[in-house]
């Protein structure tokens, strides 16, 4: 058999325990992958898992690139398609898997020889904790592919700017592809002398420091001059407050938060989906701190998550001190973050998932015009930021103006 390989993306055929290219639009990267995957695939029985921070149907896998691949390379004999996975003749099988939503499920996977990480920079720190135990097999391989957005990012920071042993990685860009079509040409020349810094992002693979569009990003770059995401200590004289977004099938995101003197401290960070309060309530409990009142949103006077009473209820009846954030638009609480954000130190290690997300939480575009809109885009990131943002909130409304202040034993948890 004969197949194209571009020579950049050799390495992927040498055992290696991590096998990273990250770099610009136009690389083959993922065609590359999915080639190098199948080929392997032909030479030894293998458990192949392909997987992606999100993945809400098999269309957003990298399902339709492997099946395209099959037909292209004439292995339409040796690999049958089904709607959910691929399976070889040899025994080789190919699952697809979303981790934000099923890394809990992905614990029990045994045996996994290859794990191709496709679009991983969005992969989370959780996701990644969870993962990489998971896959060990002896001679088991996790193979990263991305566009590079954030050096902050997880994936970029975990596997480019200080690479784990073992791992390989390169950068490829359009340049490293002997077939880069034309009309990809044109496109990148355009963008190159219309936006120069969109370029080198889009085509050459380096990282901005915040999305376009990103609605925090002068705060931000701010926190990030003064050094305020870094170590922040929990303090076990003062009690921490929890700031919650509910979710059902999204997230719900919970920031815990300390004041001390004039400072909010960002002590710690957590968001799941898909499960009962009680196992946030858990997660609170499994955690070392003495806790104060725990802010939610006015929804949860009516979400029930997984019961006939609402969290409110549920929190209360937990023997929580529970107090409700005042409802406002959303424009201002964003200007109230905003207002607050100079006074606000992040533990950049615990609170790594929701910082990342306050980076990616941008206003949303309308299609017609390609103008920002006014309102923020509802995405993944959304959640983290509802939840600082009610934290915001509350402070402006100077709700907790004595929460630094010791509480009685019988109004929060001990744990």
């Amino acid at each position: 058999m004969r197949a194209e390989f571009p020579e950049a993306l050799e390495f992927l055929f040498s055992p290696s325990r991590y096998k990273v290219a990250y770099g610009g639009r136009g690389s083959s990267k993922s065609w590359s992958f999915a080639r190098a995957l199948l080929l392997q695939g032909i030479a030894r029985p293998m458990s192949i898992l392909c997987a992606r921070e999100i993945q809400k149907s098999i269309t957003d896998s990298v399902h339709r690139l492997l099946s395209s691949q099959i037909e292209e390379m004439g292995l339409s004999g040796i690999y049958t398609v089904t709607n959910n996975a691929i399976r070889g003749s040899n025994g080789t099988e190919i699952t697809f898997a979303g981790l934000r939503h099923n890394i809990q499920s992905l614990k029990s996977i045994e045996g996994c020889d290859v794990c191709w990480v496709e679009e991983a920079q969005m992969v989370s720190r959780s996701s990644w904790e969870t993962l990489i135990p998971t896959i060990r097999k002896e001679g088991s391989e996790i193979w990263i592919s991305f566009n590079p957005e954030l050096d902050t990012d997880e994936t970029f920071r975990r596997f480019v700017r200080d690479p784990p042993p073992g791992a390989v990685v390169r950068k490829v860009n359009w340049s490293d592809n002997p077939w880069f079509p034309q009309v990809l040409r044109e496109e990148m020349e355009t963008l190159r002398e219309r936006d120069y810094d969109a370029y080198l992002t889009t085509w050459e693979g380096y990282t901005r420091a915040v999305l376009d569009g990103a609605i925090y990003a002068r705060e931000i770059r701010r926190a990030t001059t003064e050094e305020r995401f870094t170590r922040v200590p929990y303090d076990s004289s003062k009690p921490v407050q929890t700031f919650w977004d509910l979710g059902r099938a999204d997230m719900t995101s919970i920031w815990f938060a300390q004041q001390i003197g004039f400072e909010f401290r960002l002590i710690d960070f957590y968001q799941s989906r898909g499960y009962a309060l009680a196992h946030y309530l858990k997660v609170l409990q499994d955690k070392p701190y003495v806790y104060g009142i725990n802010w939610l949103p006015h929804d949860a006077q009516n979400e029930l998550l997984a019961s006939e009473r609402t969290i409110e209820q549920q929190m209360r009846d937990s023997g929580r001190e529970v107090r409700i954030v005042p409802k406002v638009f959303v424009v201002d609480g964003i200007n109230a973050l905003r207002t607050i954000f100079p006074r606000c130190w992040f533990d950049s290690e615990r609170c790594a998932d929701g910082i990342n997300a306050l980076r990616r939480y941008r206003y949303g575009v309308n299609p017609e015009t390609g103008q920002y809109t006014r309102e923020p885009l509802h995405d993944e990131s959304s959640h983290a930021a509802d939840a600082l943002r009610y934290f915001a909130t509350a402070m402006e409304e100077g709700n907790v103006s004595d929460w630094s202040k010791p509480l009685k034993a019988d109004v929060g948890w001990i744990v």
